[in-house]
């Protein structure tokens, strides 16, 4: 069965042209031109992701998000707003990818197809120290307690879990995190989220600075 993408985009000249590409792809895709049509689309059908874009006459693909995550969807960005306020917004909601307006489309299908991949290989656990992620929930815990991640900071720990006793340099990490090798985020921002990770996981687990290379996480 082909994979369901939910494409919600108000040009007629993009929307047109990338539906073409994404159905020669093999892919099943539903139009919607406003948030109107993509709330009934969503009523009405399953779909495995969801392209979404910020600005739409009837209001903002924000506005998706949660009845999309609430179903499992997930969800890939795709606008002319390129502002570092929406793009962690996004990805805090629960965004997969982010994209910005002009874009390469064989670039942009890679992406949908990476994002697709994520969501349909996931493993069942994955441990560091006294940490357990469940990528099928969505979750992680500490010593059998759930831990309260933003969904940044999951992604963050999901990358630490996958190279656990490996050094990773931050153009790496980022890419994990934003699959676009940082260049959205300020200097400090992963420093910023490494310490709220840190503080969350305690005693669980260890997240090591390596001077001059990036980080390492390992079990205490």
């Amino acid at each position: 069965m082909s994979e369901r993408i939910l494409f919600v985009e108000d040009d007629a000249i993009i929307a047109s042209g990338l539906t073409y590409a994404l159905e020669q792809a093999g892919y099943a895709v539903t139009y919607a031109k406003d948030i109107k049509s993509a709330k009934m689309a969503e009523a009405s059908g399953a779909f495995d992701l969801a392209i979404l874009d910020v600005g739409l006459p009837d209001g903002s693909g924000f506005d998706l998000v949660s009845g999309l995550t609430a179903r499992g969807v997930s969800l890939l960005f795709l606008t002319a707003v390129d502002d570092e306020g929406n793009i962690i917004r996004a990805f805090e909601g629960g965004a997969d990818d982010y994209v910005t307006k002009p874009f390469r489309l064989g670039e942009l299908m890679a992406r949908v197809k990476a994002a697709l991949r994520r969501r349909g290989g996931l493993a069942d656990t994955l441990s560091l120290g006294q940490v357990t992620v469940s990528p099928a929930e969505g979750k992680a815990y500490a010593s059998g307690l759930t831990l309260e991640l933003t969904a940044l900071e999951y992604r963050l720990l999901l990358t630490f879990v996958n190279n656990k006793n490996q050094v990773l340099a931050r153009e790496q990490i980022l890419s994990q995190i934003w699959d676009s090798a940082g260049i959205f985020v300020e200097d400090n921002t992963l420093t910023v989220y490494i310490k709220r990770l840190r503080d969350k996981l305690g005693d669980a687990a260890n997240i090591e600075t390596v001077r001059g290379m990036g980080y390492r996480a390992s079990c205490l």
